[in-house]
């Protein structure tokens, strides 16, 4: 199953996994907290701490900085704005985050999350991706994927198929697979640096 078709039968809570999950993975484009999310995680897991979604989201988005809003500006990285695109890609996913956890909001953030993510992926990869676009790996066209980006791709899928398979129980395993992810994109964004220096 395509990647586009397990969002679109994923429920909300699966959709808010997904998407705080490519939000995780790109906290080292944020800041050197590592662990910055973790009360939106604990929402997510905890049913008496789900009302505490939207609270939990200002605290870290004060903690963070603010963000532009997701619009139709930007590329798959084609016109190498590097980096810069990058950050402003994981500050954009930050600041869609709905307050709300209704369904449909989340939807809208968690598919769009998802585009980010591998966007920003295929931005960092040293190695060239064959694909026009993100979408053609969304929809299950993988051939000639870069390594980053064929990795994130697989994280997402596993995430999803993690909570329709066990539910809330799937919500653990979800964080380690993004955990990993955040370790790799890490250490990618400091070797960069280094090659700066």
């Amino acid at each position: 199953m395509s990647l586009v078709e397990l969002i679109g039968q994923a429920d909300e809570r699966g959709l808010a996994v997904g998407g705080l999950a490519c939000l995780d993975r790109c906290v080292p484009l944020l800041g050197d907290d590592d662990e910055i999310l973790r009360p939106l995680w604990a929402a997510l897991g905890d049913e008496a701490a789900a009302g505490e979604w939207g609270e939990r989201l200002e605290q870290v988005r004060r903690k963070l900085g603010g963000g532009a809003e997701f619009g139709t500006e930007g590329s798959d990285g084609s016109d190498g704005s590097g980096e810069d695109e990058a950050v402003s890609l994981a500050r954009r996913m930050l600041a869609a985050a709905p307050t709300e956890r209704s369904a449909a909001e989340v939807r809208v953030w968690a598919d769009a999350c998802s585009v980010a993510a591998l966007r920003i992926h295929r931005l960092l990869d040293p190695l060239k991706d064959a694909a026009d676009s993100v979408e053609d790996r969304r929809e299950g066209r993988t051939e000639g994927m870069s390594p980053l980006v064929a990795a994130e791709l697989r994280r997402q899928i596993t995430v999803l198929e993690l909570l329709a398979g066990h539910g809330p129980a799937g919500l653990r395993p979800a964080l380690a697979v993004s955990t990993e992810g955040r370790r790799v994109l890490r250490a990618v964004v400091s070797r960069r640096s280094r090659r700066r220096r």
